[in-house]
């Protein structure tokens, strides 16, 4: 049996309680080739039924909720079977697994979790802000996994008094800070009106980073594993002349 849901913890907790007993069974919030024979059912999210099945696995392990946080917002094909087999598995044990790192379901559930928490760590660094007419500031990225407002306390404690805009525009998603409070939203597009100087900023950046490189000493495949292409999209530094090699 195939058991759909839409992607949220409530629709999580309830299939997972359908499927506990299944051992055949496939959990998944994507589209699915349904094999020759092979059923499937739509698990809708159900609060009061997600409750009681948080409570029951938060008392096996009170720290289960963050990992399920986590292994939703992973952007791999495998986070759904992995989330599955992991939770099915702390309900056997009826204590916390994170540490058996010899079993399959936690190992394919700790990796899952370790590329999210490491995207976030990186992007610390990769997020280039655009400073608006406003005075706020707006920073497009498009990561792997779905950690925009996972963002926001590391930018908010640096700037305290400046509103921002983090925008994951592939899931059309912003996370705002306005100053005081912080708030996630759906953004499909968005129209930017830069400050005056904003380009002049972004033409000393560049020229910075020019400056700094060495033609004799560069390392391109040691600098592509530190800041991966997929990332440059969004980096003022990496958008330079057509003859620049990075």
């Amino acid at each position: 049996m195939i058991y759909f849901f839409d992607g949220s913890k409530e629709a999580f907790l309830c299939a997972l309680a359908r499927a506990f007993c299944d051992d055949e069974a496939i959990l998944t919030s994507t589209n699915a080739q349904l094999s020759m024979g092979q059923q499937s059912i739509f698990v809708a999210a159900d609060g009061a039924r997600a409750a009681q099945i948080e409570q029951r696995l938060l008392g096996f392990d009170k720290n289960c909720m963050h990992d399920l946080d986590l292994l939703l917002r992973s952007g791999d094909a495998w986070r759904d079977a992995a989330a599955l087999r992991y939770f099915k598995f702390l309900a056997e044990k009826k204590r916390p697994v994170r540490d058996m790192l010899s079993e399959e379901a936690v190992i394919a559930a700790t990796e899952c979790m370790r590329r999210v928490s490491y995207e976030v760590h990186r992007f610390h660094g990769f997020v280039r802000f655009l400073e608006c007419a406003s005075g706020a500031l707006y920073a497009p990225i498009s990561p792997n996994h779905d950690i925009s407002d996972l963002l926001v306390p590391h930018f908010r404690a640096r700037l305290p008094q400046c509103p921002f805009v983090i925008h994951d525009v592939k899931r059309k998603k912003a996370a705002v800070y306005d100053g005081a409070h912080t708030f996630v939203a759906p953004l499909a597009r968005a129209e930017v009106a830069l400050a005056a100087d904003e380009k002049a900023w972004q033409s000393l950046w560049k020229n910075y980073y020019a400056s700094v490189n060495i033609p004799s000493r560069e390392r391109l495949k040691q600098m592509r594993g530190y800041m991966p292409v997929r990332y440059w999209k969004f980096m003022p530094e990496k958008q330079l002349s057509p003859s620049s090699p990075c």
